[in-house]
């Protein structure tokens, strides 16, 4: 064969892309060319790049995550520009299972660094989706972005007791990396950093395992690491009415170029670990209004009964998120566990990244949290110590388009 194909290609293509290597280079140049996709129903295949909407967010959830916040060094916006169209080509091609370089993982001259790390050759796609979003800061004066700044996007208003660090929190540019592979969504955005190099600079970032909520019926409810279920009356993809008027944005919402796009709002949620194993059994369950073993609701027997919220307590933490509680105000959470090694007391520094999409949190996360914050007996055993905001647009269409195309035409 006269071009080189990686391991991570060759995975990527499936079983039929192997024949066809072993077939003769022109079929192999010709499903390179176009990978076939596998809507990821194992954990190996891949979802697709392209559509109206983007990927990682009504995707049935992934178990691993690997978050960055990024902020904008250059002030230059054709700069800008131009790193938006590059990420976007390297994510269209990682997805898929490919190298984030065109020339190939090891292509390219010797005397030059490869276009890709390499630590995910001979890994398939493991279900890759890449989701970008753009924060508030990133709409002031340096690239004349001011006036296209969203109303949603509004500040989040301080909670009650939260005790946020600045230095993680925030930022210009967010990337999700989800995946069932760890080491396949790490690769990912290594790699886009590594892209963006004199441009952009990591201002924080998040590993996470083990997702906290479910987005499709078909997968079970999670839990916690606080060992309860977790997202059981999740929005989900299959909720077509409420997907459409609870999770994506429209034109007449007052940002034509979000139309398509959702609003993204993540927390860092540490837990009190050790207090609350020390806790029993009968205040855990008042507490979240919910069996711990089962997943039930209060005074029911099976996770999917319907909720009767005068069966538990007047501040179950079930009952305060409770839509019918915010004018009926869903969210599509998709977070994950997190454990960053333990303190110098030998406490695990360890909780949930909360993450939740919606039309508008001006009238979704912000009415649900304020309510939480104030009267939930949760906050005994959590602290909120991170936030962010992101208008994650539009999906790419096709390979002509970019990441943020609308906003910045």
């Amino acid at each position: 064969m006269s071009e080189h194909i990686s391991r991570r290609k060759i995975f990527g293509l499936g079983a039929a892309g192997v024949a066809a290597a072993g077939a003769g280079a022109i079929a192999a140049r010709s499903l390179l060319a176009e990978p076939p996709v596998v809507h990821a129903s194992s954990t190996s295949g891949a979802f697709p790049f392209y559509g109206e909407h983007q990927a990682g967010i009504v995707t049935p959830a992934q178990d691993r995550l690997h978050f960055v916040a990024f902020d904008v060094t250059t002030t230059r916006r054709e700069e800008l520009t131009g790193l938006l169209q590059e990420w976007t080509a390297a994510a269209a091609r990682l997805t898929q299972g490919r190298d984030a370089g065109a020339s190939g993982a090891v292509g390219g001259p010797p005397e030059a660094a490869p276009d890709d790390t390499g630590e995910a050759l001979g890994l398939p796609a493991s279900g890759l989706t890449l989701t970008v979003g753009f924060g508030a800061s990133l709409f002031d004066d340096r690239f004349g972005l001011a006036a296209r700044r969203p109303a949603a996007l509004a500040d989040l208003p301080r909670f009650p007791g939260e005790r946020l660090i600045p230095e993680i929190s925030g930022g210009d540019i967010c990337v999700q990396a989800c995946a069932h592979d760890p080491q396949v969504a790490v690769h990912a955005i290594r790699n886009l950093a590594r892209i963006g190099f004199g441009k952009v600079t990591v201002r924080w970032s998040q590993l996470g395992f083990g997702r906290t909520s479910s987005t499709s019926r078909a997968q079970t409810t999670p839990r916690n690491l606080m060992g309860f279920k977790d997202g059981t009356n999740n929005m989900k993809l299959e909720d077509d009415d409420l997907v459409r008027d609870q999770l994506w944005a429209a034109a007449e919402d007052g940002a034509d170029w979000m139309a398509g796009g959702s609003y993204l709002v993540t927390r860092k949620i540490r837990m009190t670990i050790e207090t609350w194993d020390r806790t029993s059994l009968r205040e855990q369950e008042d507490i979240f209004g919910r069996d711990k073993n089962e997943g039930a609701p209060a005074g029911k027997k099976n996770e999917f009964d319907p909720v009767d919220l005068a069966a538990m307590k007047p501040d179950a933490h079930v009952r305060l998120a409770h839509p019918t509680a915010h004018a009926n105000a869903h969210l599509l959470r998709r977070g994950y566990n997190y454990v960053d090694g333990s303190d110098g007391l030998g406490r695990l520094d360890a909780g949930l990244f909360f993450i939740a999409y919606q039309r508008d949190p001006r009238r979704q996360f912000v009415p649900v949290q304020m309510s939480l914050a104030k009267n939930d007996p949760l906050n005994e055993y959590i602290k909120h110590v991170s936030s962010g905001m992101f208008a994650c647009p539009p999906g790419v269409r096709d390979a002509g388009d970019y990441w943020g195309r609308q906003l910045f035409a």
